[in-house]
């Protein structure tokens, strides 16, 4: 049975980093996996969408619309977004985090109210303020693996392969505050 599952945010949260990660954790299980990476104005603020997916054998990269069993989503706005890829049964969490896109800056458009209670309305969705915690632990930059911690009970596989990888992929001056991040992340979900 294959899984799949996509990453969505905004340019520089990290959603490639996670996308390899899962896909390499996949990996040191043994599966067959394939990562597809959309990139939108990520550097200019824009969303950037990664998809991965893993089982006995993966014929191609891309999750369609509906079919997603886990979105992570870094921003609140972006999980809105893409949330039709979820499929019936499947998990959607969000990072609870405000990141106005150009339109809403230049006054264009409104950002959304109550995003994630509209979404719980038709999904099952788990918020986490990994912002917040990676500020505690003093560095915004592992928001992604704090976030990605909290995703990986829904994902599936024991902690320590996550760490394993997360500690093999990250880069080596901020391995110990990333695997931190995840560990806060995964621990959230008692």
């Amino acid at each position: 049975m294959t899984k799949n599952i996509m990453i969505v945010g905004v340019g520089g949260q990290g959603t490639l980093l996670t996308s390899r990660i899962i896909g390499k954790t996949a990996l040191e299980m043994g599966l067959d996996v394939k990562i597809s990476e959309v990139h939108g104005m990520a550097q200019r603020g824009g969303s950037v969408v990664t998809f991965v997916r893993f089982g006995e054998k993966v014929s191609e990269p891309v999750v369609e619309e509906g079919q997603a069993d886990v979105i992570i989503a870094f921003e609140r706005l972006e999980a809105m977004r893409y949330s039709h890829f979820l499929k019936k049964d499947g998990v959607l969490v969000v990072n609870d985090c405000r990141i106005d896109p150009m339109t809403v800056v230049i006054g264009a458009k409104q950002y959304p109210e109550n995003i994630i209670e509209e979404l719980s309305k038709k999904h099952t969705v788990y918020a986490i303020d990994g912002q917040k915690i990676a500020l505690e632990l003093g560095n915004s930059k592992v928001l992604n693996s704090v976030v990605l911690g909290f995703s990986a009970k829904h994902i599936g596989f024991d902690k320590e392969t996550w760490l394993s990888v997360v500690e093999s992929t990250v880069p080596q001056k901020t391995i110990e505050i990333n695997k931190k991040a995840f560990t806060e992340g995964y621990d959230t979900i008692k």
